[in-house]
C-alpha cells in the first residue's frame, strides 16, 4: 500500500516539532511541512488544526486523523508506522518504560527548558529568583538523566528508541536556554548525557532533519540558533526583543486610542 505524505504544521524555531520530524525521518514515513511564523501560532488557519495554538500538529490522510501534542503524535507514529519496531519494543515492560521516559521528556525536560529559555532570554524583565528556579530545574532534569544513563548506552534496552530521540531537540538548544559562554558545553557536567547526546546527533535522520530546519529558518530570516539574522550575541538579541516589545506596545496603544 502506498503511504500518502503526512502534513506537519510547525514553526521552525521551536524545538518540539523536530521531535516529530526526527521520528518521521527515522521511520522513512513521507511527510510535507506547513511552515509558518511563530507570530501566527494563535491565528487561523492553524487554530482550526490545533485549538491550543501550539506546534506541532499533523494531518494524516491515510487515517483521516488530525493530531496535536508532540508526545501523542510520537506514540501514534510508533503504533501506526513503526511496523518493524525499529524505535520501540514489543515486550510489555520495555513498552511502558519507553512511555515513562517520553512522559518525563514532556512533563520535565520540555516545560523546564522552555521556561528557563523564556526568563533567561525572552522575558522583558529579568527576575533573578525565577531564573534561578528554572535554571535549577533544567540542571535537575539533566542530573536525573545522567543517573539513569550510568553504565547504559540507551534509556531502554540495547538500541536507540523514540524515547531517547525525544530529548534531542531541546538538548541541542541548551546553550541558548542557559545562555552559556561561547565554547562552553552545557552538557559537560553530565558526562553520561553528553556521550548519549553525541551518539544521537550523529544519526543520519537527525542530520537530515536539521537540514530541513535550517532551510525553513533561513526562509524566515532566522539563523540556525533561532536568532534573527544580523544578531550576533545575546545582548544584541535582548536589545532586539526590547525593541519588538516596545513596538508592539505602541501599536496596541494606537489601536486602543483609535477605538476610543
Amino acid at each position: 500500500m502506498t503511504i500518502k505524505p503526512l502534513t506537519v504544521w510547525l514553526t521552525p524555531s521551536g524545538p518540539n516539532p523536530w521531535k516529530v520530524i526526527l521520528i518521521l525521518e527515522e521511520l522513512g514515513v513521507p511527510y510535507e511541512i506547513e511552515s509558518f511564523k511563530f507570530d501566527n501560532v494563535k491565528d487561523k488557519p492553524y487554530t482550526d488544526i490545533c485549538p491550543n495554538g501550539r506546534v506541532p500538529a499533523i494531518v494524516d490522510p491515510n487515517t483521516n486523523l488530525t493530531l496535536w501534542e508532540s508526545g501523542a503524535i510520537i506514540e501514534y507514529l510508533e503504533e501506526v508506522y513503526d511496523t518493524e519496531k525499529k524505535l520501540t519494543y514489543e515486550s510489555l515492560n520495555e513498552r511502558h518504560l519507553l512511555n515513562q521516559y517520553l512522559h518525563f521528556q514532556m512533563s520535565g525536560q520540555g516545560p523546564y527548558y522552555g521556561q528557563s529559555g523564556w526568563f533567561n532570554v525572552l522575558h522583558p524583565e529579568r527576575i533573578p529568583s525565577v531564573i534561578e528556579r528554572y535554571n535549577g530545574q533544567v540542571r535537575r532534569v539533566l542530573s536525573v538523566l545522567d543517573t539513569i544513563l550510568e553504565g547504559k548506552t540507551w534509556l531502554v534496552g540495547d538500541k536507540c528508541t523514540f524515547a531517547d530521540l525525544s530529548f534531542m531537540p531541546w538538548n541541542t538548544r541548551l546553550d541558548f536556554v542557559l545562555m552559556t559562554s561561547p565554547g562552553e558545553d552545557p552538557l559537560a557536567p553530565y558526562p553520561n548525557v553528553q556521550a548519549w547526546h553525541k551518539r544521537m546527533v550523529e544519526r543520519p535522520a537527525w542530520k537530515r532533519a536539521m537540514e530541513v530546519r535550517d532551510k525553513l529558518m533561513d526562509e524566515q530570516g532566522l539563523m540556525p540558533n533561532g536568532m534573527p539574522k544580523g544578531i550576533n550575541n545575546i545582548k544584541e538579541y535582548e536589545e532586539h526583543m526590547a525593541k519588538v516589545v516596545a513596538e508592539e506596545q505602541e501599536t496596541k496603544q494606537a489601536n486602543e486610542a483609535a477605538q476610543s
